[in-house]
């Protein structure tokens, strides 16, 4: 049987078309939420996919195509949410991507997509929801950061940057409104087992003539000391537990989920 703690509330899940975001989708659906799906798609496999997990759950589901690249459509997307809904209860802004480069040939239009994405589009997205949740003073903001950031790698200077950005974001959102019953985290995943993820191992055995295991251990989780992929399921029951109200009082945190990487 489903928990329905969350019946009655609503969540947009930013890049939720796939991966980690499509897994928060289902399982705060599972959980009762009326669920805002965002992110890149045919528009009518997102409505098939929003169908779907409407029909599953026992849910409303809407997509929505709003670029994060743009603060106005991302105002529209959070005004229209509210007319639907009434308000928003739960954001969760996981939409990122990402570019590998040594910081001297790293393309500048790389940089700023990467910073607008992964960093600024969380700034738009918590400043147009957030009068709701400060009118019915409650409200769950979780921001999907990574292990990079609170430690770095090499090649990732935007990425890493942007990701140390959130979690200041975070902080200061956390500060800002914890008297009113709403709370701001984020979630740091180390490497997560998704698509994506899929293709690349599939790239890399081709590129470097590796196994699978070779693959996977010796590039992927090199950094990742329990040596198995974060399961999308997991980080879902993470926002879970953050939306619960046994996590009213965890404010302002980053949650490393990482199998140890920054334990190092």
């Amino acid at each position: 049987m489903e928990n329905k703690t969350l019946h009655g509330r609503t969540a947009l899940i930013t890049g939720s078309t796939s991966g980690i975001g499509l897994g928060m989708a289902r399982a705060l659906a599972g959980a009762g939420a009326n669920i805002i799906l965002n992110g890149l798609g045919d528009p009518g496999e997102m409505a098939a996919l929003a169908a779907g997990i409407a029909r599953e759950h026992g849910v409303e589901v809407i997509y929505d195509p709003a670029n994060m690249l743009r603060a106005d459509e991302i105002s529209t997307m959070i005004r229209r949410a509210g007319e639907k809904f009434g308000v928003i209860d739960i954001v969760v802004n996981n939409a990122g991507i990402q570019h590998v480069s040594a910081i001297e040939d790293f393309p500048d239009d790389k940089w700023q997509a990467i910073i607008a994405i992964n960093l600024v589009s969380n700034f738009h997205t918590i400043k147009a929801a957030l009068p709701m949740m400060k009118q019915q003073r409650w409200g769950r903001i979780i921001n999907l950061a990574s292990a990079h950031g609170l430690v770095a790698s090499p090649y990732k200077s935007a990425y890493v940057a942007a990701k140390h950005g959130v979690l200041g974001l975070t902080k200061t959102v956390a500060l800002e409104t914890a008297e009113l019953g709403i709370t701001c985290n984020a979630i740091c995943p180390g490497y997560v087992h998704t698509p994506l993820v899929e293709g690349q191992i599939a790239d890399q055995m081709k590129a470097h003539n590796m196994s699978r295991d070779q693959v996977i251990n010796d590039i992927f989780l090199v950094a990742q000391p329990s040596k198995r992929f974060v399961e999308v399921e997991e980080l879902g029951q993470i926002a879970l537990f953050l939306c619960s109200p046994a996590a009213c009082s965890i404010n302002g945190i980053a949650l490393p989920v990482e199998g140890g990487w920054t334990a190092k």
